[in-house]
C-alpha cells in the first residue's frame, strides 16, 4: 500500500513541476490568425469567401510555409480534396479552376509573327491556365498539345 502512495505522491510532484513551467512556456507561444473552412468542403467545391472564418492559432514558432495565411490565396480556388472545418488548409489542397473542361470544344489559336490561324479541339483532359494539355483536332482526327490561356483558348506551337 505504501508504494501505491509514494507513486501518486511522485506522480502529483511531476505534475505540480510541469505546471509550473506551462506559464513560461505559453508566454513564448506566438499567435497566428489562419484561413479555415467553417464548413466541410468536398472536392471539387469552389471556396467563396462565406466559407472560411478566420482562426487563431498559438505555437511556438510562425512558420506557416505550406499553409494558405490569407483569404485571397483560398477564395475563388477549387477543393482538391476534403477540406475540414476549422483545419488550416495546405496550398497543395486547392488548385485554380479549370478554363478548359474536358470534351467541350475549345478554339486552339496558332500565332507566328503576322500570321493567326485559329481552329476548334476538342480537350483530351481539363486544364487551368499555363497547363499542357493534350486535344484532339476536329478537322483532322490527329491529336495536338497546347497551352491552356487565362481566358480559355489553348495556344499551340508556341516556342
Amino acid at each position: 500500500m505504501m508504494g501505491k502512495v509514494a507513486l501518486l505522491a511522485w506522480g502529483l510532484l511531476g505534475l505540480a513541476a510541469g505546471g509550473a513551467m506551462l506559464p513560461a512556456a505559453v508566454a513564448h507561444a506566438r499567435e497566428t490568425v489562419l484561413p479555415v473552412p467553417r464548413i466541410t468542403i468536398y472536392p471539387g467545391n469552389v471556396i467563396t469567401d462565406e466559407m472560411l472564418i478566420d482562426k487563431s492559432f498559438r505555437s511556438q514558432s510562425t512558420d506557416t510555409r505550406g499553409l494558405a495565411t490569407n483569404r485571397a490565396a483560398l477564395v475563388g480556388k477549387v477543393a482538391r480534396g476534403t477540406l475540414l472545418p476549422n483545419v488550416p488548409v495546405s496550398s497543395g489542397a486547392v488548385r485554380e479552376p479549370f478554363a478548359v473542361l474536358q470534351g467541350q470544344p475549345a478554339v486552339v489559336i496558332f500565332k507566328s509573327g503576322a500570321l493567326l490561324i485559329s481552329a476548334t479541339a476538342v480537350p483530351l483532359q481539363p486544364g487551368s491556365s499555363g497547363d499542357v494539355i493534350s486535344l484532339r483536332n476536329t478537322d483532322s482526327g490527329t491529336t495536338i498539345r497546347g497551352t491552356v490561356q487565362p481566358d480559355g483558348t489553348v495556344r499551340v506551337g508556341m516556342p
